[in-house]
């Protein structure tokens, strides 16, 4: 094996319960499968579809999780607030205000080789603080700089178009650029001419039978009605969806491979 060689398995949005579940009960079969060197979870919407706590974090990063990233819904569940300021491992977007809780990038161990994770929150149709681009060269100098081997990049973002950019923006620059947000898997996973793996969108894990996590019944009476409606997180077809970064070298991703697969209830 290469210097610098390792394999990252991204987890898409986890969504409510029937995620978590799902997540937890296909992990040890992932580890086993793909060897991962490391695992980075997005969680933003693990606590009943928004937001996440502190136990429920405690409970990912219990099962081998080695970073947490959020989204817009990081600050839904005000018993977060503290536990972002006081725990490295779990990540709100970089480019918010300095001042919210939190932090953005973080350095992980394993193996000796260091994982640089950064969360970043697109500024088109998101309320992100600090314009992103700005964000992400400040970020990533500041995870080199600290000596890491590899750095992957969460894109939290609504517009496809400012994904891709991001991933051409740090092409070279970082091993990795995956979109995160939209729930639905997009079909342009690549490793871009620079040696960056990148793709639009993971997608979710979670309940694949409703509306990006949510009932459809409700999701369909909201549109149909353009009243409010309350949602409930799906409870139908548990599916993981993922992503598998190889990287043959320091800072280059030699593949990346999506895992969209179902996992019964009953698994």
């Amino acid at each position: 094996m290469s210097e610098g060689a390792a394999t990252i398995l991204f987890v898409g949005d986890v969504v409510g319960g029937l995620g978590r579940r799902t997540l937890l009960t296909a992990l040890p079969g992932l580890r086993e499968r793909l060897e991962p060197t490391f695992v980075v979870v997005n969680a933003e919407n693990i606590a009943g579809g928004v937001g996440i706590t502190p136990k429920l974090a405690d409970e990912l990063l219990a099962s081998g999780v080695d970073v947490i990233t959020l989204g817009n819904h990081a600050y839904r569940r005000r018993e977060i607030l503290p536990y972002l300021d006081t725990h490295e491992r779990i990540l709100r977007p970089a480019n918010y205000l300095r001042a919210q809780p939190g932090r953005g990038t973080c350095l992980v161990e394993r193996d000796g080789l260091r994982l640089g994770v950064v969360n970043l929150a697109g500024n088109l149709f998101l309320r992100a603080g600090r314009p992103v681009f700005a964000e992400a060269d400040a970020a990533v100098g500041e995870l080199l700089r600290a000596g890491a081997d590899h750095v992957l990049v969460d894109m939290h973002a609504e517009a496809t178009s400012e994904k891709v950019a991001m991933g051409w923006y740090l092409d070279g620059r970082v091993s990795a650029v995956v979109g995160t947000h939209t729930h639905v898997p997009t079909a342009d996973a690549r490793v871009l001419p620079g040696g960056t793996a990148y793709i639009s969108d993971v997608g979710m894990t979670g309940p694949r039978g409703g509306v990006i996590g949510v009932r459809r019944e409700q999701a369909i009476e909201s549109f149909v009605t353009q009243m409010h409606v309350s949602f409930d997180v799906s409870d139908e077809d548990p599916w993981l969806n993922a992503v598998v970064i190889r990287c043959s070298e320091r800072l280059r991703a030699q593949a990346i491979e999506q895992l969209l697969e179902s996992v019964p209830a009953g698994r």
